[in-house]
């Protein structure tokens, strides 16, 4: 076991094989690497396969052992001085290192169908690659200085994943606004890592840990600046993980593609800023107002990404915020010292939400293909409806996906988050409340996402619709109820001309629409697609391909049977307490924060039926609000009573437009950032622009005119005559005594 611990380092540098190879591929063979680039994603999953068995094989070591490995190298010594690289092998690295590779693997399996026909393929596998490199880094690295060299590097993958269409405004402005919102808390994290060196003289976890913990209890160091270091270092954390307030960036960051957004921005990248808080616990555990702080940002964060989640269009946006409100979970429960139970909802959490953004790749692929759909209404929910018959297991993908999200039983987050709720109540009462609530919240949201985009026939351009019987609405299956029969009998291809809101046109069966023409001008059921030298034909909206639904199958597995990792199947140590897998993964770390306790089933299945019950209320009331209308002009009277913003299909109700203006308007938050930040950095620079140009350069300028003058004037009075200068001396003279004498 030794000798396979030895060979860990190769799980940090394997992946870096495959852009070494795509640019050495670009620069000595350029037209055959760029016309067989399809090859290139077997070798990017091949490399990452490796590292995902080799992980395998030291996460059952270390369920076996539960032991540490270590493994560093000297990189400088000078004087007292001395800069150590390696790698850590140790539980939690063990579960990141699963982590990364499963999630990564069926990732760049979907991306190999969903990126099929960007142009910017290789340079995509080449981010990913490096991507995987850098995050495996992190997780293995043994000390601050190389987790914060990883660190730095996933924010710039992020920063060019996130903007790989750059050529889009919206998209370049939401790289640039993540890498801006991450540099706040990466600059904390780089003061906080040099404060603790001053404090500690080491950058090595285990003597890190000793050495403060050891400062702190004798009392040898000013207990502020050591809060105000931890502060720092959690300050990474908040960016990172998207933790209010510096969550902005992580709505913005789903214009990238979709794959990005299930591996860094659902699944991995985020998840960083968890394994550092994770990392950091025995630091940050002896200083109680640090625990009480990440608890309290973790609770808003929870509260606040499932408010904002309440109203969102864009289906990536929804599940954005969907996301910081389950890594809120996680971060509570670090706060609460609960680390088994964070880390076990960063796993739960991880696999489900992949499988939601890839299920959402899903829906926006095809919906991509109706024409006169541009990337934002592909991925706009008012826009969906309806695609049951069109995208059967997806929608199957996704409906499970939602589940587990909600916290029913038995799927993955039901285990995970459970266990957090039950913490919370022992922790606070009313942070007990926020998190029940947050948790009915959850499953209103996410079956609202889910009724809009799959169910129903019938969907209202609500910002057109005025109650009137000649407004204009359509089908949000505009290929219609009867569009799949027809398409099996091969009917020609009719487009549908529509002038004005109000032409009717026939969608190739006799029942026929008022159709929205600023919304979609013709549907062509039929497209053809040179892939490669090989025509396909296509019919839209369709399912996804092969590859991509495999992944998801894969996912869906994942989230059926990935909770049995922290149910104890009466397993007992020592002390004759019952453990699960998890619970005997994590005994070393477990025991050092003195988290070791037993499992009350009777109280469990209490705090579950509570919490289901809580998840099930938020389903009917999501059911109720957002259930399927149909194309009838009885519905006419439930339209005109909609509220006419977006998706609202509520009645009107101060209170409740309210809280979906403050939903969809993002809480505000950004427009308070813009104008006191944005637009007060602007003024600033202005202010300092005109000071600079009036004032500073007006000084020098002045000098330099008065001088100017003053020569030119000066000039005129010399003659070259010398009568004149004695003249002039003689006067000057006369005035110096006269000056003298009065």
């Amino acid at each position: 076991m030794e000798h396979t611990y030895q060979y860990s380092w190769i799980i940090s540098f394997l992946t870096l094989l495959v852009p070494m190879l795509i640019g050495t591929g670009l620069l000595v063979f350029p037209a055959s690497t760029k016309k067989l680039r399809r090859i290139w994603a077997f070798p990017s999953v091949l490399f990452l396969s490796i590292v995902m068995v080799f992980s395998t094989y030291l996460f059952i070591q270390q369920i076996n052992s539960s032991s540490i490995y270590q493994y560093v190298w000297s990189w400088t010594i000078n004087n007292d001085f001395s800069l150590e690289f390696g790698h850590l092998i140790d539980p939690l690295t063990s579960i990141l290192l699963i982590l990364i590779s499963t999630i990564g693997i069926l990732v760049l399996v979907y991306s190999d169908s969903y990126m099929s026909h960007d142009q910017g393929y290789l340079k995509f596998f080449v981010y990913m690659s490096f991507f995987n490199t850098s995050m495996l880094g992190l997780v293995t690295s043994c000390n601050l200085i190389q987790i914060y060299i990883f660190w730095e590097l996933v924010g710039m993958c992020s920063y060019l994943l996130i903007g790989f269409w750059f050529t889009r405004p919206v998209v370049s402005n939401a790289c640039q606004k993540a890498f801006v919102t991450n540099r706040v808390g990466d600059f904390g994290l780089l003061l906080g890592i040099l404060g603790l060196y001053w404090i500690t003289g080491s950058f090595e976890f285990q003597d890190l840990f000793e050495i403060f913990n050891n400062l702190i209890y004798n009392n040898q160091i000013s207990f502020f600046f050591v809060t105000l270091c931890a502060f720092l270092l959690f300050s990474g954390g908040i960016a990172k993980s998207a933790q209010f307030p510096l969550h902005v960036w992580l709505p913005d960051a789903m214009e990238g593609p979709t794959p990005i957004s299930a591996l860094i921005h659902a699944a991995t990248m985020v998840a960083a800023g968890i394994f550092l808080v994770a990392r950091l616990l025995p630091l940050f555990v002896v200083i109680p107002y640090i625990m009480k702080l990440i608890a309290l940002i973790g609770i808003i964060t929870v509260l606040l990404g499932a408010t904002l989640a309440l109203a969102q269009k864009d289906i990536k946006k929804s599940l954005a915020y969907s996301t910081m409100s389950q890594l809120g979970y996680t971060m509570l429960a670090l706060g609460m010292g609960s680390y088994r139970a964070a880390l076990f909802h960063l796993i739960t959490h991880a696999y489900s939400k992949a499988l939601l953004f890839l299920g959402s790749g899903s829906i926006i692929h095809s919906m991509e293909g109706v024409v006169g759909y541009s990337p934002d209404k592909s991925q706009n929910m008012v826009l969906m409806g309806g695609l049951t018959k069109h995208v059967p297991i997806t929608k199957m993908a996704f409906f499970l996906g939602t589940l587990s999200l909600c916290g029913i039983p038995p799927l993955a987050c039901f285990w995970s988050k459970d266990e957090i709720l039950n913490d919370s109540w022992s922790y606070s009462p009313i942070f007990a409340i926020i998190a029940f609530s947050a948790a009915g919240l959850t499953a209103f949201y996410m079956f609202r996402v889910y009724l809009l985009t799959f169910e129903g026939h019938l969907n209202v351009n609500f910002q057109n619709y005025s109650g009137k019987k000649n407004s204009a609405f359509y089908s949000i299956s505009v290929w219609g109820k009867e569009g799949p029969k027809m398409l099996k009998k091969k009917i020609p291809l009719l487009p549908l001309l529509t002038k004005n809101n109000n032409e009717r046109a026939s969608f190739f069966f006799k029942k026929t629409y008022q159709v929205d023409g600023t919304v979609r001008k013709k549907v062509c059921p039929f497209i053809t697609i040179n892939h490669f030298g090989t025509k396909i034909i296509f019919s839209y909206p369709h399912e996804s391909d092969n590859n991509m639904l495999f992944t998801m199958l894969i996912l869906v597995l994942f989230i059926l049977f990935i909770g049995a990792i922290g149910i104890p199947f009466n397993q007992f140590n020592q002390e004759g307490m019952n453990l699960d897998i998890l619970s005997k993964l994590l005994i070393p770390s477990l025991s050092l924060l003195h988290q070791n306790k037993s499992v009350d089933w009777y109280e469990f299945v209490r705090n579950a039926t509570f919490s289901v019950s809580i998840a099930y209320f938020g389903i009917l009331i999501a059911s109720s609000l957002y259930k399927p209308v149909y194309s009838s002009l009885q519905n006419l009277k439930f339209l005109n009573s909609a509220v006419k913003k977006g998706s609202k299909r509520i009645l009107k109700d101060k209170i409740i437009n309210v809280i979906y203006d403050w939903s969809y308007n993002r809480g505000y938050i950004d427009v308070f950032y813009t104008i006191s930040l944005t637009e007060g950095i602007r003024r600033l620079a202005k202010l300092t622009h005109f000071f600079d140009r009036r004032v500073i350069d007006g000084i020098t300028n002045g000098v330099g005119f008065t001088s100017f003058f003053a020569g030119e004037g000066i000039k005129y009075v010399g003659g070259g005559r010398i009568s004149y200068y004695l003249l002039l001396y003689l006067f000057y003279v006369l005035i110096f005594l006269l000056i003298s004498y009065f």
